[in-house]
């Protein structure tokens, strides 16, 4: 199932506040994928390349550059759901 997104916030300690079109809301945390990850390294390494999140024509991906992203339905099934 591909989830479009509505919103994408970066927010402090890598975590990314994201708001689905269906409503729900999560917290994920990107540290993982940043220590799984070598690609992701950049993200901590670039000074203020995790502020510039960016969200694709088709709002199913969030990204950061042509070598880091994340699609919709993982942060769909890994992120923190806020109540």
């Amino acid at each position: 199932m591909i989830v479009r997104i509505k919103s994408v916030e970066p927010k402090k300690d890598y975590c990314l506040n994201v708001i689905f079109e269906n409503g729900r809301r999560v917290v994920y945390d990107v540290n993982d994928d940043i220590e799984q990850l070598p690609e992701y390294d950049g993200l901590k390494s670039i000074y203020e390349l995790f502020n510039q999140v960016q969200l694709d024509e088709s709002r199913t991906i969030v990204y950061w550059n042509d070598y880091i992203d994340l699609p919709s339905d993982i942060i769909y099934e890994y992120g923190r759901e806020i109540v």
